[in-house]
C-alpha cells in the first residue's frame, strides 16, 4: 500500500539501505514519516498503512469532522457503543486529568470556543456560563457509553489525540517490520531505532521567539517528545488568550512560552506538555520529577530554559521500555 502523494525523497545510505521520507497534511499540521530500511517496497507499504491508520483515527477523533464519534458525542451529550479508539483516548485524558490534579482537562471546549469567537475579553457572565460546563469529573465513561452530566458540555481532545494517532502510526510501522523510523506530526514526535549513521535521531526544541536558535537538541532512540506553546495560536490581539486554557479559572497561562516533554509514548508526552504549561514552570517541573520515565524542558515567560531533574540524562538514554504514566 503506497502512502499516496507527498513522498519527499528516497536516498541510498549505504549497506543496501534506503532512507525514505513521506509527508502529508493532516490534523492541522504537516505529518512526516522518515524510515530506513533495505526494502523500498516494504517501507512504502508500511508508510501507506500508517497514513491510512492516521486517516481512520482522525475521522473518529477530530472535533472538526462533523461525522466523527467525538462530534456526535459533543452534539448529543452521550454516545452509546463508542468506538474503542475514542474510549482509549477519553480514558487517557481522564487519567492525565487525575495525574495533573486537574491541570489537563479535556472538557475546556466551551472556553476555547468562547475565546475563539471573541476579539475581546468575554463578558464575565459568558465566562461564568462557560466555566460551569467545564470539569472532567462531569464526564461519565461507562462500559457501553460515554456521556456528560450537563447539557452544553463538550470535549476537545486536541491536547492528547494527536499523540495517540502518532503512537498508533508507530505501531503500524513496527508491525510491518520497520525498526528505524521517526514520525513528526507538527512537534508530536515518536521514534524507533537510529538514523542512517547509527546515531540517535536528532530533535530540536522549537525556539518560541522563532529567532533561529534552539533551546536544546535531543538525541532520541525509542520514545516520544511533544511540545506545547503559546506562540502558535492566539485568539486576541493582546495575546492574553490562546489555545491552551486553564479550566479552573478560564484563563490562558502566561508563565511559560513553551513546554517540551519526553515520555515513553507520544500520547503521554502530548498530554503532559499541556498539563505542565497550565500548571506553570515550578509546579510543572515538580510534577515531571515525580513521574518515572518522563522529563521536561520549560522555556519560561522570560525565555529562560528550565530543565527537570532527568532532562539531561534522559535525552540520550530514552527508551520506550520505561513505564508510561
Amino acid at each position: 500500500m503506497a502512502p499516496g502523494p507527498g513522498a519527499l525523497e528516497s536516498l541510498s545510505v549505504g549497506g543496501g539501505r534506503h532512507k525514505m521520507t513521506w509527508s502529508r497534511s493532516a490534523m492541522g499540521t504537516l505529518v512526516t514519516v522518515t524510515a530506513i530500511h533495505r526494502s523500498r517496497e516494504l517501507a512504502e507499504d508500511a508508510a501507506g498503512r500508517a497514513f491510512g491508520e492516521m486517516d481512520r483515527l482522525v475521522a473518529l477523533l477530530s472535533r472538526y469532522e462533523p461525522a466523527s464519534a467525538l462530534s456526535v458525542l459533543n452534539g448529543e451529550g452521550v454516545l452509546p457503543s463508542p468506538p474503542p479508539e475514542l474510549r482509549a483516548v477519553v480514558s487517557g485524558a481522564l487519567r492525565f486529568h487525575a495525574i495533573s490534579k486537574g491541570a489537563f482537562d479535556p472538557t475546556v471546549r466551551p472556553l476555547v470556543d468562547l475565546f475563539r469567537g471573541s476579539t475581546a475579553t468575554p463578558p464575565s457572565q459568558e465566562l461564568s456560563q462557560a466555566l460551569d460546563l467545564v470539569g472532567a469529573r462531569k464526564v461519565k465513561l461507562r462500559r457501553r457509553t460515554i456521556g456528560f452530566d450537563r447539557a452544553g458540555m463538550g470535549m476537545t481532545l486536541d491536547g492528547i489525540a494527536k499523540g495517540y494517532v502518532v503512537d498508533r502510526m508507530a505501531d503500524v510501522l513496527a508491525g510491518r517490520g520497520l525498526r528505524d523510523f521517526l514520525i513528526d506530526a507538527g512537534g508530536d514526535i515518536r521514534s524507533a531505532g537510529r538514523r542512517e549513521d547509527g546515531r540517535p535521531w536528532q530533535v530540536a526544541v522549537q525556539d518560541p521567539a522563532k529567532e533561529g536558535a534552539f533551546p536544546d537538541l535531543i538525541g532520541l532512540t525509542e520514545g516520544a517528545v511533544a511540545t506545547s506553546g503559546s506562540y502558535e495560536t492566539y485568539f486576541h490581539r493582546d495575546r492574553t488568550r490562546h489555545h491552551i486554557v486553564n479550566g479552573g479559572g478560564g484563563v490562558s497561562p502566561n508563565e511559560s512560552l513553551s513546554v517540551s516533554v519526553l515520555a515513553p509514548t507520544a500520547m503521554a508526552a502530548d498530554a503532559l506538555a499541556t498539563a505542565v504549561f497550565v500548571i506553570g514552570p515550578r509546579a510543572g517541573i515538580a510534577l515531571m520529577d515525580s513521574l518515572p520515565g518522563c522529563a521536561c524542558l520549560v522555556v519560561d515567560g522570560r525565555g529562560r530554559p528550565l530543565p527537570s531533574a532527568r532532562w539531561r540524562s534522559a535525552k540520550d538514554l530514552f527508551t520506550s521500555k520505561a513505564g508510561a504514566p
